[in-house]
């Protein structure tokens, strides 16, 4: 398997808390299982930066950043079971991503972290 594509972000959670406190942000930003998936969390501050982290680390691996072909409800942070982030991508946007990267498929791999003033995330695109 062949990289394609890299990208990281980091956030400064303050900045954040100010805009998650919007609703139409949250609903401009986060899928509906996002916005769900963050119901029952004590520390929403720290799961939507290192959603909005992984979302703009997405942008930069495919090289398109945030722009007419890929908005940030193109992009789902979802965890498996264990906890494992991954990336889901809309179908629209994943056929355009093929076109541009000219491959059949391709895969996606993110890391999350988080501490008290920042997140970071970061993606790596791979021919797969």
């Amino acid at each position: 398997m062949s990289i394609i594509g890299i990208g990281v972000d980091i956030v400064n959670n303050n900045r954040l808390k100010k805009l998650i406190k919007n609703k139409s942000f949250i609903k401009r930003v986060f899928t509906n299982y996002e916005q769900k998936s963050s119901c029952s969390l004590k520390n929403k501050l720290n799961y939507y930066s290192k959603r909005f982290a992984a979302k703009e680390a997405f942008s930069k691996a495919s090289g398109l950043g945030i722009s007419k072909n890929l908005h940030f409800k193109n992009i789902e942070i979802k965890n498996n079971k264990k906890g494992r982030p991954s990336i889901n991508i809309q179908p629209f946007t994943k056929k355009f991503l093929k076109k541009k990267f000219n491959v059949k498929s391709f895969k996606t791999n993110l890391s999350l972290s988080d501490e008290k003033n920042y997140s970071i995330a970061y993606v790596i695109i791979e021919k797969s």
